[in-house]
């Protein structure tokens, strides 16, 4: 299995590329460069690119509504080249809050807007003269369509290193994981949890894989559990459940939040029910003490060498191939030590 960490750059960038560089010297193998709605990720993954040799950058993610699908295979071919080919393009849909709150660009039809997205970066790669007519999406643009008529359908002007860029897709619904299986090189889930994985989502990736192209190989799953390996660190599970209070709480209204469903997928939906209810009434503390310890456990590595590795096990059967980790420590050598920690186990 691969190790990947998502970087946290709040202390300063170059700090944090120094300890990509010690994490890389520690056997990181993918590192990811968060966007949301705080700096690009793309100016921060050509700084990186400059700066190590080994490790590949992954985008975690793009939104799929803030760049246009050509703009997209651009950046995604330009990073890939300074980089030596060690791009992957993590794309997602983010959420209205974001798309529509700070973008002021409508947050639609995910699942086309996606498919058509990795079609149109795919013939960009290849160097195709780019002409799709999509119902979201449309190159050249026609006067029929609005445009002038004088748009040309061109090719991308450089060779790219890589025809096919690796792309990760983030997901979570049923019909989001379908088509991660089916149209991408790789797919991220969230609170992979994997005595339960094939229950949630056994029959979207099995759909998916159904039509999946084999030029594109197995699919790689990207699991995200929180990492503290070593003895007496059964309280760092309270570093997790903030994250899960506040996904499962108050990512979305009652009826409308894909990670208390997800919870209650897993079997925790009283549970789920009960931070909700917390959360959304502004009591976060009791929201937080709400989560089950046993919830925190299963989607973390947390806890002594023998039973990481029971773990690392369970994950593996379950399909992941990718760690993305978030190390648990007090500073970067701590990071770098719980890095060095996993890859004697994996």
């Amino acid at each position: 299995m691969r190790i990947g960490l998502g970087i946290n750059y709040t202390d300063g960038f170059k700090a944090t590329a120094d300890e990509v560089l010690d994490l890389e010297r520690a056997g990181l193998d993918i590192v990811f460069v968060p966007e949301a709605y705080s700096f690009d990720a793309v100016s921060a993954l050509g700084y990186l690119a400059a700066k190590t040799e080994r490790v590949q950058l992954a985008s975690g993610i793009l939104q799929i509504y803030t760049r246009t699908p050509t703009l997209t295979a651009m950046t995604a071919a330009g990073l890939d080249n300074v980089s030596d080919g060690r791009f992957i393009l993590g794309l997602g849909a983010s959420g209205p809050q974001v798309i529509e709150g700070f973008h002021g660009v409508k947050y639609d039809a995910p699942i086309g807007r996606t498919r058509e997205i990795i079609e149109v970066c795919r013939k960009v790669w290849r160097r195709e003269r780019l002409e799709h007519r999509g119902k979201f999406y449309t190159m050249p643009l026609t006067q029929e369509d609005g445009g002038t008529g004088l748009g040309k359908p061109l090719k991308l002007i450089n060779h790219p290193v890589r025809e096919r860029i690796p792309v990760l897709l983030a997901a979570l619904g049923q019909k989001n994981v379908a088509l991660a299986a089916e149209v991408a090189e790789g797919w991220q889930p969230i609170f992979f949890l994997p005595e339960k994985a094939k229950d949630v989502w056994g029959d979207a990736v099995a759909e998916g894989k159904a039509k999946r192209d084999p030029a594109l190989g197995e699919l790689d799953v990207y699991a995200g559990p929180a990492l503290a390996i070593g003895e007496n660190v059964d309280h760092l599970l309270g570093f997790v459940k903030p994250h899960l209070a506040l996904y499962i709480g108050g990512m979305g209204a009652k009826g409308k939040n894909f990670y208390h469903t997800l919870a209650t997928n897993y079997g925790y939906g009283a549970e789920a029910d009960r931070i909700q209810e917390l959360y959304l009434a502004g009591d976060k503390a009791a929201a937080v003490e709400a989560v089950p310890d046993e919830l925190a456990r299963s989607v973390s590595l947390i806890g002594p060498k023998g039973y990481v590795k029971e773990r690392i096990a369970a994950f593996e059967e379950a399909g992941a191939t990718v760690l993305n980790v978030v190390p648990i420590a007090e500073d970067a050598a701590g990071r770098v030590k719980q890095i060095e920690a996993l890859r004697e186990l994996v």
